[in-house]
């Protein structure tokens, strides 16, 4: 259910004042009744020479972290060994309350193309032990890289099994697509609860991230490999659109609350210091290469794009359409980047020298029809409700000859592999870009009966499916890329196995992936 009008604007009272003034305070070196590293390590972002560190300080996670309000020192380390025994770089770092104790330690000065350990100290109290591994040189010729992407992980619809998993799996890297907390409850058959009401102030938001975080199984996966995470909408709110709220709150309201979710993530992602958000701003997108074989365009399709055409009366968010009533999607001038995140995203990618090009983003970017039979209907808060935007992408894929454009995506709550077209009305309309969706790691999927209408309606989809959770797994080599979907048998139960439901490949220059 939405928040009242009257609960917002009270909450949002504390949220204006935990946001405006920043905290300067004395170095303490405090004794902890409890362990503070109760929420784990994680690196993220790796490059030739470096990686970002993460922690935060936190001895009661869940009670807005239970630190002091003072400065404290954290001391890191990192070894070329997982005994310790080599020590390669060592450093401190100054946890605040401004941001929640948390640590963002950039090291530099690493060795490509390796792993390191590493682990935190403050006062008498050791992290866990985290492990990283460095990208390549930028000319390297790198011959294999495995990663897994994920989403949509609703804490009380299912366990993180997935993550167990996932944290045993051969991997270089993990990438996070959105939704990794969700702020609303909803869903059948829970098995464990938020345990609050929908955040809206800073306090509320750590502690929703304090909630997930908790998980044994989300901080094994954290700490086995460095992550790349881009944000959809349940950050902030279900199906916001840049400063429109789904439920058309205050503006100037709304953007506070952004301002809260936005400086928690951040506070809770092994970010760098680059992304530390401004306010209701925080610059997400990015590029990450490794050698010369692949390079990821991180983007952000929340707070830039146009507010969704032909809502429900009296709401903002998402709708499903039909294509002859709702014209306005048909609008040129709507967008899901942004001019600026464009234009860096097209010169991106024409500047390219890898051989392979990800295009990481949050949702499903083929069209699908969901209606069967006659006529069409689209769901707009999705690249359906912002076609001509795709349309330009796609369109740009194919006159630059982008070398194997590769689209990776989540959201949607299912497994999917789809052909890219800019014109997918056309049967004959050649293959510009292969897409990989993968399904949540525990929100809840689709119907059968939705997820075999999109089969039947729109034949560039060469697979689907609804009815699992888990994650997916992608293995490039300068010959091929080669996917496989990973899935859980059942994420209410913490014991769950796993298997593949597919496994797809797509050929160096030729796009469009092949059953395997």
């Amino acid at each position: 259910m939405p928040l009242s009008r009257r609960a917002f604007l009270a909450r949002s009272g504390a949220l204006a004042v935990a946001l405006a003034v920043p905290f300067s305070g004395a170095l303490a070196r405090p004794r902890f009744a409890n362990n503070p590293f109760t929420l784990g390590v994680a690196s993220g972002y790796p490059r030739p020479d470096g990686v970002v560190l993460w922690t935060r300080l936190a001895p009661e996670p869940l009670a807005g972290g239970g630190m002091p309000e003072a400065a404290v020192e954290v001391e890191w380390e990192i070894a070329a060994d997982e005994g310790f025994r080599n020590i390669v770089r060592r450093g401190r770092e100054v946890a605040t309350p401004e941001l929640a104790h948390s640590v963002h330690a950039e090291v530099t000065g690493l060795e490509p193309s390796r792993w390191y350990w590493y682990r935190f100290r403050a006062g008498r109290d050791a992290s866990p032990v985290g492990r990283t591994r460095i990208a390549p040189a930028a000319d390297a010729a790198a011959d294999r890289l495995r990663f897994a992407f994920a989403s949509c992980q609703q804490y009380e619809q299912g366990y993180y099994v997935a993550y167990r998993h996932m944290a045993g799996e051969d991997l270089d890297l993990v990438i996070h697509l959105g939704d990794y907390i969700y702020e609303s409850s909803w869903g059948r058959n829970h098995v464990r609860a938020h345990g609050a009401e929908e955040p809206v102030t800073l306090e509320e938001y750590r502690n929703r991230y304090a909630l997930y975080k908790s998980d044994a199984d989300l901080q094994a996966a954290h700490a086995a490999f460095p992550w790349l995470v881009t944000w959809d909408d349940h950050e902030v709110q279900n199906d916001y659109a840049d400063d429109r709220s789904q439920h058309l709150d205050p503006r100037a309201l709304f953007l506070m609350r952004r301002a809260a979710a936005y400086q928690a993530y951040y506070e809770h992602m092994p970010l760098p210091a680059a992304m530390r958000p401004r306010g209701p701003n925080l610059r997400l997108y990015t590029r990450a290469a490794f050698g010369r074989l692949v390079e990821f365009s991180m983007l952000d399709t929340r707070q830039y794009r146009s507010h969704q055409v032909c809502p429900r009366p009296g709401r903002g968010g998402g709708n499903t359409v039909d294509a002859d009533e709702c014209r306005e999607r048909l609008d040129a001038g709507l967008t899901m980047l942004g001019a600026a995140q464009e234009k860096w995203l097209h010169d991106g990618l024409a500047a390219s020298l890898a051989r392979w090009n990800v295009i990481a983003q949050q949702t499903l970017m083929t069209q699908a029809d969901r209606k069967p039979g006659e006529g069409r209907q689209f769901w707009s808060d999705g690249w359906d409700g912002y076609p001509k935007a795709r349309e330009r992408l796609l369109k740009f894929i194919a006159d630059k000859r982008i070398a194997n454009p590769i689209v990776i995506g989540g959201d949607v709550h299912m497994s999917a592999v789809a052909d890219l077209k800019i014109d997918f009305d056309d049967a004959r309309a050649p293959v510009v870009a292969t897409e990989f969706v993968g399904t949540s790691i525990t929100s809840q999927g689709p119907s059968r009966q939705r997820v075999e209408t999109i089969l039947a309606e729109n034949p560039h989809f060469k697979f689907a499916n609804g009815s699992r959770r888990g994650y997916t797994l992608v293995e490039l080599s300068p010959k091929r890329c080669v996917t496989r979907l990973r899935a859980i048998d059942n994420a209410t139960d913490p014991q769950s196995d796993i298997r593949d439901l597919a496994a797809f490949t797509v050929e160096d220059g030729r796009p469009g992936a092949q059953r395997t």
